[in-house]
């Protein structure tokens, strides 16, 4: 088996406007980083439109979010507008959007199916911050949840994780899998911080475990709280299928947090979650772009962690 790439040119159409951390050229470094030849015998799938992702979409979303997102985005013909401080829609975030939702499901039905290995899904707009019912910190929808469920409700997955190692906590994602204790959600994240939720003592019902660092986190602090806060219970929990929050703006460069990663810890973290895959999962992991948005930084950790997967799924 092998790794597969899942992207489409849509998701630079999502034009957040100018100054906006959460960019288009986010998707043109990653693109060109991708393009060297250590990337060959990576596969290349295009992200479709599929025709049932809004049965999926309900089952993380409220109908009304879906309903409301979809007029919020037909009624925006010209330009970028803002729905929130952060969150904007322009003519080409609809399809973007639907297309970063068929990225995840897609990935679901590749590693469950067994014909690859693991996927990443080089998709925008991100999804962790977004609630049963509300959009937020870039995000419209919150595709991993979303695949999440997915993984359940088409493939018969009983148990799902997600870990997230983004500097922002995916307080979406928590919020989604709150009452579910067959839905794992384990972060590392700065605080305090955007959006100011994931601390210790959010537990939901039993499957929610936090690990909050500091500003200027690094390494050794890293790696003890994503060995005792996110590793140990995820062993415990034996998850049919591992997905990843792949955020890297916890990266030391990246201007909006303020942490003190680089490439190293990528690899580091990406290799324990592969080998929980492999001893609970068949193997399966399926990691989705959340943030990163030094353009240099995000494009060494990109490349690091697909490396990385493509080494693992062998």
């Amino acid at each position: 088996m092998t790794t597969v790439l899942i992207t489409h040119p849509a998701f630079a159409a999502h034009d957040t406007g100018p100054h906006h951390p959460e960019r288009a050229e986010r998707m043109r470094v990653i693109d060109k980083v991708l393009e060297h030849e250590v990337y060959q015998s990576l596969i290349r799938h295009e992200a479709p439109l599929r025709d049932d992702d809004e049965t999926y979409i309900v089952k993380a979303h409220r109908n009304e979010h879906l309903e409301h997102l979809r007029r919020v985005a037909a009624g925006h013909g010209h330009g970028s507008t803002h729905i929130d401080g952060d969150t904007v829609v322009s003519p080409g975030t609809w399809e973007a959007a639907r297309r970063a939702v068929g990225a995840g499901l897609d990935a679901v039905d590749l590693v469950m199916s067994k014909d690859a290995a693991n996927v990443f899904c080089q998709v925008r707009p991100p999804g962790h911050h977004a609630e049963s019912n509300v959009a937020m910190g870039f995000c419209l929808f919150n595709n991993i949840a979303i695949a999440a469920h997915y993984a359940r409700a088409k493939h018969g997955a009983e148990r799902v994780a997600v870990v997230d190692f983004d500097v922002h906590h995916g307080n979406g994602t928590q919020e989604i899998f709150w009452s579910d204790k067959n839905m794992f959600y384990g972060s590392t994240h700065q605080m305090p911080l955007f959006p100011g939720t994931g601390d210790v003592s959010e537990t939901g019902a039993g499957n929610i475990f936090n690990a909050p660092l500091r500003a200027g986190d690094g390494r050794e602090r890293f790696e003890e709280a994503f060995r005792e806060r996110i590793l140990q219970p995820l062993h415990n929990f034996s998850p049919d299928i591992v997905f990843i929050s792949a955020g890297f703006d916890a990266h030391r460069d990246d201007p909006l947090g303020g942490m003190a990663l680089v490439e190293a810890d990528y690899i580091w973290a990406t290799e324990l979650l592969a080998e929980n895959a492999r001893r609970h999962a068949n193997g399966r992991v399926v990691s989705m772009l959340e943030g990163g948005y030094n353009l240099t930084a995000l494009a060494r950790s990109v490349a690091v962690h697909v490396k990385t997967l493509m080494e693992t799924g062998r």
